[in-house]
């Protein structure tokens, strides 16, 4: 394995907080937009976070080529490579057990610092053949850490606390699970509380973030195109200033739970807010995808407005 650096003892330190999913740009026409993903890099590092992960979700893995993985995954090692602040989660969504082994080794030659295995879902395979599928690639990268990714309102695949303790009695190297699930607070605690202790980060935009913190969870993996305000609730929490934190979550909240209505809708807002920012050009989506109305945009420029205080950018 040949890890960016020998951090295994720091890795926990890094991946907790806030680690964005970093989205990726295109040009009008669809075409990939490599300098604007080296913007996105640089300014979502420039936020003081110890961790960002790609390609997930947020950045419409789903549509990227072979090719443009490959080449974005490099450019973000190389911007990680010499530094000792900050880990790189390369993310495994692939579906073919044989691929996502192959896609795993290859992040490891590359140098990521962590992966995130995203369980196999098409088709709806059974629970033993996730398990296996996770097993395979568990142990090819071993002992390069890993998280597992649990989205099930995304995927339908159903795992459970004992499921994922025995995974993780079995390899060591699984050392947190991604909880997407809907409220994910008890799954979170439940991992908390087993003989091995499993640490969570929650997703889902961290719609449930301060019960999600409640229950155990060590961090929250966001989109990043305001990673600014994640830092700031996840700041107020650790200095145990939980009213602050509870209170800059409700100011966010309105805004989230209409964006996660769909995770298209979500992508396209938060590219809609990183170019009104000057992070790239255009806010393009690739088909199939979701286009922004009126009052969607209005909505936008609301949150701008309201938040441009912490995010200085966002000002008009």
């Amino acid at each position: 394995m040949a890890a960016h650096m020998d951090r295994d003892t720091d890795i926990e330190t890094l991946v907790r907080g806030v680690s964005p999913v970093l989205e990726v740009p295109f040009h009008r026409d669809g075409a990939l937009d490599p300098d604007g993903f080296i913007t996105v890099v640089d300014r979502v590092l420039a936020t003081g976070v110890g961790s960002v992960m790609f390609p997930g979700f947020a950045g419409e893995f789903h549509k990227l080529e072979p090719a443009e993985r490959e080449l974005l995954t490099g450019l973000l090692l190389e911007r990680t490579w010499q530094r000792r602040d900050v880990a790189a989660i390369v993310s495994v969504p692939d579906h073919a057990t044989r691929a996502a082994v192959s896609q795993a080794l290859r992040a490891a030659e590359l140098g990521a610092d962590a992966l995130n295995l995203l369980p196999p879902h098409f088709l709806a395979p059974s629970a033993g053949a996730v398990s296996a599928h996770l097993r395979a690639v568990l142990t090819a990268v071993d002992p390069l850490p890993v998280v597992v990714q649990y989205a099930p309102a995304l995927t339908g695949t159903a795992l459970d606390a004992p499921t994922l303790h025995r995974l993780a009695s079995e390899h060591p190297n699984l050392r947190w699970v991604k909880v997407e699930s809907a409220p994910p607070g008890r799954l979170i605690a439940a991992l908390a509380a087993g003989a091995r202790p499993l640490p969570s980060l929650v997703g889902y935009a961290g719609l449930q973030l301060p019960d999600a913190l409640r229950r155990g969870a060590v961090g929250v993996q966001p989109g990043c195109s305001f990673t600014e305000l994640y830092v700031a609730l996840w700041d107020s929490w650790e200095r145990g200033n939980e009213a602050e934190a509870v209170a800059l979550h409700t100011r966010m909240l309105p805004y989230l739970s209409y964006w996660m209505q769909s995770v298209e809708l979500i992508i396209a807002a938060e590219k809609e807010i990183s170019v009104r920012r000057g992070w790239f050009a255009s806010a393009h989506c690739r088909a199939p995808g979701y286009l922004l109305d009126d009052e969607e945009l209005r909505m936008i420029d609301r949150f701008c407005a309201e938040f441009a205080p912490l995010v200085p950018e966002l000002a008009p």
